[in-house]
């Protein structure tokens, strides 16, 4: 155990020791600790599910302005320090600091959002079929939910997870990821002093196989809902139905980008780069995928290569980096074995593929494309997380169309063309949950849904108006005279 501060889970209104701690490691500088963060026992977890559980039927029924207040004032104090938690994301994950300085004003007005939402819950009154019958719909809380966020937006998802939640007047009990536990827990403290109820929001940190697997199996648990890995969150299914336990979950995708033969050449390349390479390509929504057509190909991949020579890897927190660390060592492992599996099917290295020296030690990887891929491949296939893609060439739009939907995911999808023809049929028939004409595939916005078809996602969708969906359960009321 090192000398480095200790930071607390949060429950009941209180901050508790955890059973164990566990060291939040800079992936920009390995000998760079942030602090020592609690790791929960079953113990801890369960009284922080009793919490919650003993919490609900107050702050289910409270008033509306309240709710609205607490939540405007933690997306003013996030927004007031965004530098800071800029500084503190960029260092605990890995992003650079602009990228991580706008997830923090993300996460901010999102709370802010969400304060608005509070004042504009609204129902049906209804006249029956009936004669002398009237009928009310209405939405309550759904009671205590358990949220579990990953760790490539370490502020941004929970936020959108959490103010939904307590905007609609549920109880809130989070786990985020064990990589990045520093963003929660500065956002936990900020909610800690926003004049919520003890109770109504709980932040326990730890591992999966603990923390989540008692949120996701506990009665006093009302819904969960997950972002992260597909196996996990298939099991989460399984265990949720099992009970009968609203569930919501986010998984990724293999997100294809479409180039077609019309295609701005430099807009293509400039969209393409970003989708795939930055925030170190460790989006849900990144395209590790792009479908070029026979034309426009040979240009794309000499105009991809040319073009991805000028991004600076590096530290998170040096000015003029465009690429931080991969997350962690184990992610690394895991971008690296694709480069090998990629070479050993076939496809050609473009550039790339190797590890980056830096003044630090850290994990540090070169963005790395690959071409003369085929849609048969692991690497056109499977989701690597990380700053790796791959090209693959097809005949036409009808080709292209036809490989992008050839998935078992369907989180994001984009397309890069002049033409109005083939951009709207795309929109329409690209069998993705979000569509980008002539943008980067990552890279939404907070008031409107987010979420995929397929394997990318179960559940009704987040962020935005939509999000009552999850959070709130109706009620059909029918009023004699």
């Amino acid at each position: 155990m090192s000398d480095s501060k200790r930071f607390d889970n949060y429950m009941g209104g209180e901050w508790v020791a955890g059973a164990t701690y566990s060291s939040n490691i800079n992936p920009s500088d390995l000998s760079d600790v942030i602090g020592e963060y609690a790791q929960a026992d079953v113990a801890q977890v369960n009284a922080a599910i009793d919490a919650a559980r003993s919490a609900f039927p107050a702050w289910s029924t409270s008033g509306i302005q309240a709710r609205s207040d607490s939540l405007d004032k933690v997306g003013s104090e996030i927004l007031a320090r965004r530098e800071e938690l800029g500084t503190l994301l960029a260092r605990e994950e890995g992003k650079t600091l602009p990228e991580a300085i706008g997830e923090v004003t993300r996460a901010g007005n999102i709370f802010k959002f969400f304060a608005g939402e509070c004042l504009r819950i609204s129902g049906d009154y209804i006249p029956s079929v009936r004669p002398g019958v009237n009928v009310e719909v209405t939405r309550e809380a759904l009671g205590v939910v358990g949220l579990i966020t990953p760790w490539n937006f370490p502020i941004a998802i929970p936020a959108w997870k959490i103010a939904p939640a307590l905007a609609y007047g549920n109880c809130v009990v989070i786990k985020p990821a064990d990589l990045v536990p520093g963003c929660a827990w500065a956002l936990a403290e900020i909610i800690s002093r926003a004049g919520f109820p003890a109770g109504v929001f709980n932040l326990v940190m730890g591992s999966g196989r603990v923390v989540g697997d008692v949120m996701v199996k506990s009665r006093k648990v009302d819904g969960i809902s997950f972002t992260g890995s597909v196996g996990v969150g298939r099991q989460i299914a399984v265990d949720c139905i099992a009970r009968q336990a609203k569930v919501q979950l986010e998984m990724g995708g293999k997100n294809p980008q479409v180039i077609l033969d019309d295609a701005d050449l430099k807009q293509a390349v400039e969209l393409s780069v970003q989708s795939a390479f930055y925030s170190t390509g460790q989006r849900c929504t990144a395209s590790s995928r792009f479908i070029v057509t026979a034309g426009i190909h040979d240009k794309f991949v000499e105009a991809m290569a040319e073009r991805m020579r000028s991004i600076k890897v590096g530290h998170a927190l040096k000015s003029g980096i465009d690429i931080g660390p991969v997350v962690s060592k184990a992610q690394l492992d895991q971008d690296m074995s694709y480069v090998a599996i990629a070479q050993d099917e076939g496809a050609r290295l473009v550039t790339g593929g190797e590890l980056v020296t830096c003044d630090t030690e850290g994990y540090f990887l070169a963005p790395t494309l690959f071409a003369d891929s085929t849609a048969e491949m692991r690497i056109s296939k499977e989701e690597v997380f990380g700053p790796v893609a791959n090209i693959v060439r097809v005949a036409d739009y009808e080709a292209a169309l036809a490989m992008a939907n050839d998935t078992e995911f369907g989180l994001s999808a984009g397309i890069a063309t002049t033409s109005l023809k083939y951009a709207n049929h795309f929109k329409r028939h690209s069998q993705a949950g979000m569509v980008m004409i002539n943008l980067p595939t990552a890279g939404v916005d907070y008031h409107v849904p987010f979420g995929g078809r397929k394997g990318s996602s179960y559940g009704s969708r987040e962020q935005g108006r939509y999000a009552q969906e999850f959070y709130t359960v109706v009620k059909t009321s029918y009023i004699g005279s």
